[in-house]
């Protein structure tokens, strides 16, 4: 009987941590869809009230955040977007990392496109309200575009409106 207890609770535990799994992507790729869509109240709601994005300087709180970002809200701003590869969750089911590839596009005063590839890091926090949202962020531009596999990441049609 205790063996049977035993692995009922395992198999929740695997369930419960499959579930998080999947609800840390949807809500990654929800995150940027609210960047793709130009929703930048969307945006902010992602975001963690004690968030720290990383780059050139640290930003913090969804304010200083979404201000910040306020240049790929305008209407002729870089395009960006962006795709988990990666999605761990602790085994408390409270915290998780999301990774992958990002992908900028720009035009410059004569029409041409220029692409700018990189990978994008995000620390997320199980809210007591049942909501992930991130609070850490960072991302590093590569010099090289990625594989085709992983580029094709930002074409996958996602399953997240059943979550």
């Amino acid at each position: 009987m205790k063996l049977l207890i035993i692995f009922s609770a395992l198999a929740l535990s695997c369930t419960a941590l499959a579930d998080a799994v999947d609800q840390v992507r949807c809500r990654e790729i929800a995150f940027s869809k609210s960047v793709e869509t130009r929703d930048i109240s969307a945006f902010a709601s992602f975001i963690d009230n004690d968030a720290r994005f990383v780059g050139n300087s640290v930003l913090q709180g969804p304010a200083d955040i979404a201000d910040a970002w306020s240049v790929f809200f305008a209407e002729d701003s870089p395009l960006i977007m962006w795709r988990p590869e990666f999605v761990e969750v602790l085994e408390d089911g409270k915290l998780a990392l999301t990774r992958g590839p990002y992908l900028m596009t720009t035009h410059d005063e004569q029409g041409l496109t220029t692409e700018h590839w990189g990978t994008f890091n995000s620390v997320w926090r199980l809210q007591k309200d049942g909501e992930w949202r991130v609070v850490f962020d960072a991302g590093s531009e590569s010099n090289d575009a990625p594989s085709d596999e992983v580029k094709a990441l930002l074409d996958v049609e996602d399953n997240c409106a059943e979550l």
